[in-house]
């Protein structure tokens, strides 16, 4: 038995969340999908493995040992399962049903495939892990080929769905955690993994969902905390902060001002005073004093997002900024309602249209410039200095790939402002 994880010619869109990272990666809910694929592999007794784009190979060996990158793929019964699959609790479910039930059918979500589960005899998939021989395996194999079976399994379409699947997920994926019996209720509704502190004078709201510490993370004194709110691992958050309606931090993050229904990525830091609501963060980020962003239009309508020219009515009242991994903003920068800031680009001022990745961003001052990756390279051996994490060749080719793979953003860097 194998599992398969694969990412398909559709996680480009979730630029630039998928930059840096695989698909598979992207928190959500406070899981990732690739927390749940290990699970099952291991309760199946199957072998985990992988396709995904070329530049993300070296990281996943050695971030992702649990996936099996030697041994051949040309064997079934097999999983295969779409990286852009939102990482919830009633996910795993219905993917522990289609091993269980060990009969050849596929998953449509959207009709794109989410997952197909493929009997001994059925058709193998290609013996290595080349994105381009799997496009085609897909198509030519599995779409329309296969019994379809009848589960919900949505899949990630646009940054912006991560933050509305976060809304839905997170509930469930916290009273998930509290099954494993590693929380201990510390105040109502308040569950701490062990090392978890928590500062005095703390006011907490668990009306709508519990509120989870995680082994290590910290609470500063003079909190509001409000769930459903997941603090991972080594988290710190400052006092006088407010935590609040779904907010999933991942591990070695520092926390303070105000956060709303968002997710932050691991080894972030939004320390300072400051707004952050229905948002995503990359890893690695860091935002000045006084950075806010704006999750609500002026018109209380609902938000169109630009990817890339296309536009996309998200049908959600509420949604923030979307920021690529490495990204910075200076003391009081203003993040206008729905923009995306690329990876490794320094923000000033006011964003008020998408950010390119690799520029300095001034537009309130007439500049946009283009960031040398050596820039970047020089800035991440500092910042992993700081968190005690050794700069590694594949972190260094990492950022040059990311800066080849964004060339053509930064030709739209001279466009007039757009408010």
């Amino acid at each position: 038995m194998q599992l398969i994880v694969f990412e398909d010619d559709q996680v480009p869109r979730l630029h630039p969340i998928t930059l840096g990272r695989p698909a598979y990666a992207i928190g959500c809910g406070s899981y990732r999908l690739i927390d749940w694929l290990e699970r099952l592999a291991a309760e199946s007794g199957g072998v985990l493995r992988s396709v995904i784009r070329p530049h993300l190979a070296a990281i996943q060996r050695l971030d992702f040992p649990k996936i099996d990158g030697a041994k051949s793929a040309a064997e079934t019964p097999a999983l295969l399962v779409n990286a852009r699959l939102v990482p919830s609790v009633a996910a795993y479910r219905a993917l522990r049903k289609l091993i269980d039930a060990a009969s050849t059918a596929a998953v449509y979500h959207d009709k794109q495939l989410a997952a197909a589960m493929i009997a001994p005899h059925g058709p193998a998939p290609p013996p290595d892990a080349d994105v381009g021989h799997w496009g085609k395996y897909l198509g030519n194999s599995i779409h329309g080929k296969l019994p379809t079976h009848d589960a919900r399994l949505p899949l990630l379409a646009y940054p912006h769905d991560v933050i509305r699947y976060n809304l839905e997920t997170i509930g469930e994926a916290l009273a998930h955690r509290l099954e494993s019996g590693r929380f201990r209720e510390v105040a109502s509704g308040v569950f701490a993994a062990d090392g978890a502190k928590l500062g005095q004078y703390l006011v907490t709201d668990t009306s709508k969902g519990p509120v989870l510490v995680d082994e290590n993370a910290e609470v500063g004194p003079h909190c509001f905390l409000r769930g459903p709110a997941y603090l991972g691992p080594k988290a710190r958050v400052i006092e006088h902060s407010a935590i609040k309606d779904a907010v999933a931090v991942g591990h070695t993050t520092k926390i303070g001002g105000e956060i709303e229904a968002s997710i932050v990525e691991p080894y972030t830091n939004k320390q300072h005073h400051g707004f952050l609501g229905h948002s995503y963060l990359g890893s690695w980020i860091n935002l000045g004093a006084g950075t806010s962003n704006s999750d609500l239009k002026n018109t209380y309508g609902t938000v169109k997002m630009d990817y890339r020219g296309e536009q996309v009515h998200t049908g959600m009242q509420f949604v923030g900024c979307i920021m690529g991994d490495y990204a910075k903003t200076a003391i009081n920068t203003g993040i206008f309602t729905g923009k995306m800031v690329g990876c490794c680009s320094m923000v000033y001022g006011f964003v008020t249209t998408n950010v390119p990745s690799f520029v300095n961003y001034a537009r309130l001052f007439g500049q946009v410039t283009e960031l040398p990756p050596e820039v970047m390279v020089a800035t991440q051996q500092r910042m992993f200095g700081r968190r005690n994490v050794q700069q590694r060749q594949c972190d260094i080719d990492l950022i040059h790939a990311m800066y080849d793979l964004t060339r053509h953003e930064r030709q739209l860097a001279g466009e007039p402002l757009a408010l």
